[in-house]
Formats: C-alpha cells, structure tokens, sequence
C-alpha cells in the first residue's frame, strides 16, 4: 500500500453540496474543470460528498496520474457545506476539521493574526 504525505499540497478544495459519488476519477476530474474552473492536474486536492454524510472522496493528481480515495465512516458523520455549486478552498487546519466530523467553521478557535499587527 503506498501512503502519501499530503500535508504540503499547495491547494485545498471542496466542493459544497451533494456530488454524485457514481462517478470515477473521469467523471471528478470533467467536474473540477467544466463546473468550476479548476485544473485537475494541478497541486490540489478536491473533496466531494454526496446525500450521506458518512462518506467522501478526495481526487488528487500525483504528477504521474490520478489518485482518489474514497472513504465511508463507520461511527458518525461529516459537516459537509450545503451550499450547492460552490466550491471552497480549506486550509489544514480546517481539513483536519472537517475530517474529525467538526465544521469547517469554529468561530472559538483561535484565529491567526496578521505578521506585524503591534
């Protein structure tokens, strides 16, 4: 089994809503670009859900060819953004979130300030 250190991929996306999880890399891959302008290909992850929670996809280009993972939780589920058509871009933290079953949004966290704010 071959395991990836994704913790420095430059760009982190997901795509709010429901996505129809019949779909392959192809399928994903046609999505990114047609529906929301994005390159597939570059240094990105992309995350899709469909109607159950319990369940995503991540499609990432590795340089060589596609890799998707697809993951179904066995307790609990995931805080996925329900704004349909909408794509956002996360940061770590807020993957680590999202994966841990939290929002994207935790308005107690701590925040990161600003370089030079005095």
């Amino acid at each position: 089994m071959v395991k990836h250190d994704y913790t420095d991929v430059k760009n982190i996306y997901i795509i709010c809503g429901k996505t129809d999880m019949r779909k392959g890399i192809d399928g994903l891959a046609t999505l990114i670009q047609d529906s929301f302008e994005l390159d597939p290909y570059g240094d990105s992850i992309f995350l899709f859900a469909g109607w159950s929670k319990d369940r995503y996809k991540c499609l990432y280009f590795d340089g060589d060819g596609f890799a998707m993972l697809y993951k179904r939780l066995d307790n609990g589920k995931l805080q996925w953004p329900k704004d349909e058509k909408e794509v956002r871009k996360l940061t770590q933290r807020e993957l680590r979130w999202l994966l841990e079953g939290l929002s994207i949004q935790q308005p107690k966290a701590i925040q990161p300030s600003p370089k030079g704010a005095f």
